[in-house]
């Protein structure tokens, strides 16, 4: 079974549970195993069927800051697996340089379904409405050796990579990976609204669908306010997974800001009941996505 496009077809939902950097102090941000765990449960229950993860550090007044200590990764994994039977991990892999082994190692020590594999670089930049930078503009790194080393770890413990997409260019290149014999399948994830990447844009999603593998699973990362909402509900029309979650957005679609990730994953799933579809549990999930049992 697998999603073609089809009105109908039922809706799997992502919870970006956390993403990285965002101060928990201002924002309503899970951290410790406890705080994900409880955020996990509010998003299932309004209808995510996997959860997408990043770690952050554990200690008072660090929590902005990310964590590559497998026993982190691995005790906020168990909560959320406690409080969520049979939810469907998505880890993070995202690093900045060379030094990729921390991401490794948690991919080891998790085993995650599904851990997300950045398919190409990108300048991450930022402007203030002075046209100063937001921050010192940065690199986003990942040439083709890198990412093959993230793809060996994840083929050799049965992980499906998502390839995240924050260009055309990169979209296009996903399936070289495939043809190379880098990877076996392609799942797309296209990241739009990085100030310096694609832009969130309805129009750009209905050409984005037809560069990618025929018959391949897709999903949008929609980053940004109350103006994402119309393009989650176009990305469901068309036959998409969808994802939010406070790593993308916390705003709802009235232009409200959000408690949480459960009230973003209801908005997310009525995207979905408007164009007809029904939403996949984890076990439906499992099923569509070709994944073992839990």
């Amino acid at each position: 079974m697998s999603l073609n496009g089809r009105t109908g077809d039922k809706a799997i939902l992502t919870c970006a549970l956390t993403g990285v950097l965002t101060d928990p102090r201002q924002h309503p941000v899970p951290v410790t195993p406890e705080e994900c765990a409880r955020s996990a449960r509010e998003a299932c229950d309004a209808g995510a069927a996997i959860i997408h993860i990043h770690f952050r550090r554990q200690k008072p007044g660090m929590g902005h800051l990310p964590s590559w200590e497998p026993q982190v990764a691995v005790e906020i994994c168990d909560a959320i697996r406690a409080a969520c039977p049979g939810v469907i991990i998505n880890q993070t892999t995202g690093v900045i340089g060379p030094d990729i082994q921390g991401a490794l190692d948690c991919i080891r020590a998790v085993r995650p379904e599904i851990a997300a594999a950045n398919a190409g670089s990108l300048n991450y930049l930022k402007l203030k409405s002075d046209g100063s930078w937001a921050w010192p503009p940065q690199l986003f790194d990942n040439p083709v050796s890198k990412i093959k080393s993230y793809l060996d770890v994840m083929q050799e413990l049965d992980v499906r990579p998502e390839f995240e997409c924050f260009d055309t260019g990169i979209v296009r290149s996903v399936e070289m990976f495939v043809r190379n014999g880098m990877a076996t399948s392609a799942q797309y994830n296209f990241v739009m609204g990085v100030a310096s990447g694609m832009p969130v844009d309805a129009r750009l999603l209905e050409l984005l669908t037809g560069w990618r593998m025929a018959g391949s699973l897709w999903q949008t990362t929609l980053i940004g306010r109350e103006e994402i909402w119309p393009v989650h509900q176009r990305a469901a029309e068309l036959g998409g997974m969808l994802r939010t979650g406070v790593e993308d957005t916390f705003y709802l679609p009235d232009g409200s800001r959000t408690s949480g990730n459960g009230q973003l994953i209801e908005a997310l799933a009525q995207c979905a009941r408007n164009a007809g579809r029904e939403i996949a549990s984890p076990a439906e999930a499992r099923q569509i996505l070709g994944l073992g049992t839990a």
